[in-house]
């Protein structure tokens, strides 16, 4: 019989008053493995409540002190990392491998946290006028919120509540009720670091708890990564409530190959970036943008693509996984006969994917466009899907053309051995995050994760410096100690003198 899943609030672990939930299901076999409860808006106060009492004692801990709790943190996040890495296969359907390296992009993240001492650190300028000093303080903000999403139950949750912790605020972690068992662990291991109670509260639900906590009055800053429609609303929604918003979106990558490039790397890393996690990531390579002679590789990608093969998550040999709903591999589907009636050329359909031993999983094969054109929909939307789609251009400058008019601006990358032309590329195209002979360039965090356009919606970027400007306040004081007694009349101006 499955169990229904705890709530931290109060100070504790907990079970939810609530008397509905959601089923976690195993997306390689159907099998509940457990409920996510709908947490009452009751207890989402008392959440937000706890958060706000345990700030005011935890923003005077000392920065240095914060920063021992965290590498604490990091410690036991690396002894119990296989342990993590097999409850997130269980409920995302990831292979062991990729659930691996979910958690360890996470515990990077943290490994950033214990740095934040100095990346708290003010400016000061001595006698900016006679005898008068500026300095500036890094203050948290307070009672900060994340809502994470089904395809990184690590990695995005450790991007956030251990920046927000680190730099002094409280935060309330509502993760994807899709696979909740991997961030409610995460907080489990928090708490057995030695953190102080209800620095981090955990509630479950929908679309009702996320508003709730977008819109109470006592929390300051919402950070968020998921699908366009609900980022916008997210983003909309705080601040018309007048919150600091951070909401990462949807995605349409590119990587454009040059007939320059070194055919079988390029080849490879494009399989990789395409399928790998069953094309579940925001940053994944849906779009091959083949240049010149380029376009005679078709085939060759079409025969790497059709040795890949998705399976179960101890499975050595499976590539990836499969999508993480019925609902997603059936949306994927239409897709791919949208594809087929809007003229698309199918190189490679992966529509009819089984896998044995699994007749239950949600799969869908490695699957291939040729001849795209910008006005499709397999195109034009975020699949999030192993679908690949490829498109032509004559030359470089067509190609950058061709990307810079997407609506997204996540990750795009350029396969060549020309430095001529790698530097054009970074210096013209209009997107956050480029790859030169990298597929997916997502930065390591003591950079920032800095998607463009409508990949993004607020102004401060996740982890890094940038996180560190969102999780704080910025307070300036400009200081005038007198040693004598007032020499001269009231200044009656703004000036300082």
């Amino acid at each position: 019989m499955s169990s229904v899943l705890d709530i931290y609030i109060d100070g504790q672990f907990r079970a939810s008053e609530s008397a509905d939930s959601i089923p976690v299901t195993n997306p390689a076999t159907q099998q509940v493995l457990t409920n996510a409860p709908r947490t009452t808006m009751a207890e989402i106060d008392r959440a937000v409540a706890a958060a706000r009492a345990a700030f005011a004692e935890w923003r005077t801990v000392p920065a240095p002190e914060r920063a021992r709790f965290m590498m604490r943190y990091q410690m036991l996040l690396k002894e119990k990392q296989d342990e993590i890495a097999e409850i997130l296969s269980q409920e995302t359907g990831k292979t062991f491998a990729d659930a691996q390296g979910d958690v360890w992009r996470g515990i990077e993240v943290v490994e950033q946290a214990c740095n934040v001492p100095a990346m708290m650190m003010g400016e000061t300028s001595e006698n900016v006028a006679r005898g008068i000093d500026t300095y500036s303080l890094i203050q948290p903000l307070g009672v900060c919120v994340g809502i994470t999403p089904f395809n990184f139950p690590a990695m995005i949750p450790l991007w956030m509540f251990p920046l927000a912790v680190a730099c002094g605020n409280t935060f309330i972690l509502k993760p994807s009720e899709q696979d909740p068992m991997t961030p409610n662990r995460l907080v489990e291991l928090f708490y057995e670091a030695g953190f102080p109670k209800d620095l981090v509260q955990l509630v479950h639900g929908g679309k009702e708890q996320v508003d709730a906590l977008i819109t109470h009055e006592d929390t300051k800053a919402i950070s968020f990564v998921g699908s366009v429609p609900v980022g916008q609303h997210v983003y909309r929604l705080g601040t018309e409530h007048l919150k600091r918003v951070q909401c990462m979106a949807g995605a349409k990558n590119h990587m454009v190959i040059m007939p320059d490039a070194d055919k079988g790397q390029a080849i490879n890393a494009l399989v990789g970036a395409s399928v790998g996690a069953a094309g579940q990531r925001c940053m994944a390579i849906s779009v091959a943008v083949l240049v010149g002679k380029a376009q005679e590789w078709i085939g060759d990608i079409r025969d790497a693509l059709s040795k890949v093969a998705p399976g179960g998550w101890n499975d050595q040999g499976a590539a990836y996984g499969p999508q993480i709903s019925v609902q997603a591999r059936q949306r994927i589907l239409s897709y791919i006969e949208k594809g087929k009636a809007e003229g698309a050329t199918c190189v490679l359909d992966g529509s009819g994917c089984t896998v044995e031993g699994y007749p239950d999983g949600n799969w869908v094969g490695p699957t291939l466009f040729d001849n795209v054109t910008t006005g499709m929909s397999i195109y034009k939307d975020e699949i999030f899907g192993p679908v690949l789609v490829s498109v032509h251009a004559d030359s470089l400058e067509q190609a950058i053309d061709l990307i810079n008019k997407n609506p997204y601006g996540n990750g795009v990358s350029l396969f060549t051995s020309s430095g001529g032309a790698a530097r054009k590329f970074q210096s013209e195209i209009e997107v956050g995050q480029v790859g030169i002979n990298i597929p997916i360039p997502v930065p390591l965090p003591f950079f920032s994760f800095t998607g463009w356009k409508n990949s993004f919606y607020g102004d401060q970027h996740a982890y890094g410096k940038q996180a560190i400007r969102f999780y704080t306040e910025t307070k300036t004081i400009t200081a005038r100690w007198f040693s004598s007694e007032p020499v001269g009349d009231a200044n009656m101006t703004i000036a300082l003198k």
